[in-house]
């Protein structure tokens, strides 16, 4: 029988969110019912409410989550009722070419629910990246769904659902970061400090932090950076040249998704470096670059997916990293919120002020 619960969703371009009821029906074949216990508050929530994404609109926001499995469709055997799950938005299909090749985490056809949720009265609503988890429960594929040790709170275990997998993924599986590396990381929101921890645990020997803001630079040597720069005070580009050596890191991760930002990465490597593309362009970005120096300066120049993860493999290893304490994944909780205080929870990632926000339900 559909249920009807609470959600956030976006009305329109650039309008303020609002709290819903909305229908979630029962799972079909392949789909899950989660309750959802917490979501964090993703940059991508407000891509979505600006129209950065599409025009979708209404949306069910929220992305970012961990919960519990309530109920499951037909065919579904990889999870059960009471499993503690994170939810992923790459669920893979296992058939198609990338797949077939053996390369999961770079799916061509990840799928959703195919059932959709509404609001009371009938209109249908698109759920952020598939999922749709500032509400109470949403209906997801079962394979958005990854088990994880129930020991992690939920506020710290649902961050890798998004950004902080994006960026640790960036750096461990786009990048390949290495042992003795040198690596710039722009931009020092969540997913550049999720980029700055993943180097740090790849035994970067130099990890060097680059923001317009002093707290986010001061919050990243909290995280790891060996050394930070004021791209507002100096040429970044010449201030990581400077500080390795004057080559350039071996690896720059760009994690703002800007078409200036990416120029100064790609001029900020070292010959045959890497940049690693992590931060989300909106449709109407264009890069220019000399297309002498992308064939002269030889090297890689890589977007990363979803940190290019495998969730039922990343997922509970970064789980285990955090218990054995290697790595510290409540440091990205800024504060907890209500399910009413996600508009106020935008305003204060515009400005800068928190790290991320976390709807506990």
């Amino acid at each position: 029988m559909p249920q009807h619960v609470r959600g956030v969703i976006a009305p329109g371009r650039d309008e303020p969110v609002r709290i819903e009821t909305i229908v979630v029906p029962d799972p079909g074949p392949g789909e899950a019912v989660v309750r959802i216990q917490a979501c964090g508050v993703c940059h991508t929530d407000l891509h979505y409410k600006q129209g950065g994404i599409n025009d979708d609109f209404p949306f069910l926001l929220g992305h970012e989550a961990a919960g519990t499995v309530e109920s499951v469709g037909e065919g579904v055997t990889d999870v059960a009722p009471g499993d503690y799950v994170i939810l992923n938005w790459r669920a893979v299909c296992g058939q198609c070419r990338a797949c077939r090749r053996g390369r999961p985490w770079y799916c061509f056809a990840t799928h959703n629910a195919e059932q959709r949720m509404t609001l009371l009265d009938g209109t249908e609503l698109s759920p952020a990246l598939g999922i749709g988890a500032f509400a109470e429960k949403t209906l997801v594929a079962a394979g958005q769904c990854t088990k994880v040790d129930p020991a992690v709170a939920p506020e710290i275990a649902g961050l890798l659902g998004c950004g902080v997998m994006a960026g640790i993924g960036a750096a461990i599986n786009t990048g390949n970061v290495s042992r003795g590396d040198t690596v710039a990381v722009i931009g020092c929101g969540g997913v550049g400090d999720a980029a700055i921890v993943g180097s740090r645990l790849a035994g970067a020997a130099k990890i060097i932090a680059v923001d317009v803001d002093e707290r986010k630079l001061a919050k990243a040597k909290e995280m790891g950076a060996t050394d930070t720069v004021d791209s507002r005070a100096t040429d970044p580009v010449e201030a990581i040249r400077e500080l390795t050596g004057g080559f350039g890191a071996d690896v720059v991760i760009e994690a703002v998704g800007r078409p200036e930002t990416y120029r100064q990465a790609f001029y900020a490597r070292d010959l045959a470096g890497t940049v690693v593309l992590v931060g989300v362009p909106t449709p109407e970005m264009r890069l220019e670059l000399p297309l002498l120096d992308v064939f002269g300066r030889g090297g890689s120049l890589k977007s990363s997916w979803y940190g290019d993860c495998l969730p039922s493999r990343d997922f509970p290893m970064l789980i285990d990293l955090h218990r054995q304490g290697r790595i510290d994944l409540g440091a990205f909780v800024t504060e907890t919120i209500a399910l009413d205080e996600v508009e106020k929870a935008f305003a204060r990632m515009h400005e800068g002020d928190v790290l991320r926000s976390v709807v506990v339900l």
